[in-house]
């Protein structure tokens, strides 16, 4: 017993004598550290350490699924409000936004009967601030959708032809879609929902934008207003154009342009195109590390768009591809008319000028 007992008292002190060490150096180094805070002149204690450490908060996923129906009556609502004068002026993101929150994003449970109801609420008085303050995906969504289509709808003014002489032109303000569809007027195509289809060329990988089947030299247009942000050979996309929102959060991609002619002839990095502007022609170049290449199978135009919330998404491994098929299928409402400009270069240009105000002056 006398054995037994000297042991538990042996680790009882052992274990004490750890356990005043480690008090004894906490006492000590909270006592000291305010001191070698202060006598560091390059540490400064303040709120700028906290600002500069705290992890950026900006939106790392979109699943754009909203379907055409949707974008088809929210747009119409949004813009007969406006054109009439209504008391009610609708945002067609904000009911979207609102509608996403019902269906878990989820557009295919997309009902007319929804969006009827939330209408009426709104007619009756109240408003969206109200019938939103509960939905705690609201705002995501409303901010994710907002940088999908920020500028499709808004008010700006359209060449307009006076007693159907082309010659005699005058502009007219307008509200409403002001995004274009990337093939030109009077072209045909065809396309499907390919987004995420797989593909093998250099790597396996997934499709991340729609493939717009359609003759060789078919004008491509800006969708949106904006700065020319990317022009030139790439082995996967052959001739490209990227072009860049002015709010920076969408990056339109243009891809598999025409062999030997593949841009608007006054196309260059930096340049501001408007919306609706011929920016290049439709070909199959691409898949190949050699410029000029025609190794795509189907003549097409490759397009595509990425959000960008932040900066470090636009050429990261977190960049965010969103589906754009039922983006097109909308698009269809506004193509922009084209006439050959040039007979020597083949080039052609925009019948009608537009004048959009998101255009830096």
């Amino acid at each position: 017993m006398f054995i037994k007992s000297f042991k538990l008292n042996k680790s009882f002190i052992l274990f004490s004598i750890i356990c005043i060490f480690i008090v004894t150096v906490i006492i000590i180094v909270s006592i000291m550290y305010p001191f070698s805070i202060h006598a560091n002149s390059d540490l400064i204690w303040d709120n700028t350490i906290s600002q500069e450490t705290e992890e950026k908060k900006y939106i790392k996923w979109v699943d754009f699924s909203v379907c055409y129906d949707a974008l088809d009556k929210t747009s119409k609502l949004d813009i007969n409000s406006h054109n009439k004068d209504e008391d009610i002026k609708y945002n067609w993101i904000e009911l979207l936004a609102y509608l996403a929150c019902k269906y878990g994003g989820n557009f295919d449970k997309f009902n007319q009967k929804d969006l009827t109801s939330l209408t009426d609420k709104l007619k009756s008085g109240t408003t969206m601030e109200e019938l939103t303050k509960d939905l705690k995906n609201y705002s995501y969504y409303y901010e994710a959708y907002d940088a999908v289509l920020h500028e499709f709808i808004g008010e700006y003014e359209v060449e307009q032809a006076k007693n159907t002489e082309l010659d005699d032109k005058t502009f007219t303000t307008k509200y409403g879609i002001k995004a274009f569809l990337p093939i030109a007027k009077n072209y045909n195509f065809s396309h499907y929902d390919d987004f995420g289809n797989a593909r093998s060329y250099g790597f396996k990988r997934v499709h991340l934008g729609n493939d717009l089947m359609g003759s060789i030299g078919t004008p491509i247009v800006a969708v949106e207003s904006g700065i020319v942000e990317a022009l030139g050979w790439n082995q996967y996309g052959g001739w490209r154009i990227g072009i860049r929102s002015f709010d920076k959060k969408r990056y339109y991609y243009y891809a598999h342009l025409r062999k030997d002619h593949p841009y608007d002839a006054e196309l260059y990095e930096g340049k501001i195109v408007k919306a609706g502007d011929v920016i290049g022609y439709l070909g199959m170049t691409g898949y190949s590390t050699k410029e000029n290449v025609n190794n795509i199978n189907v003549p097409h135009l490759h397009f595509g768009m990425q959000l960008i919330f932040d900066e470090c998404q636009k050429d990261g491994v977190n960049q965010i591809w969103i589906d754009v098929y039922q983006i097109i299928e909308f698009l269809r409402k506004n193509k922009s008319e084209v006439v050959r400009e040039n007979n020597d270069t083949k080039d052609y240009t925009r019948r009608y000028d537009i004048i959009d105000p998101t255009i830096p002056e």
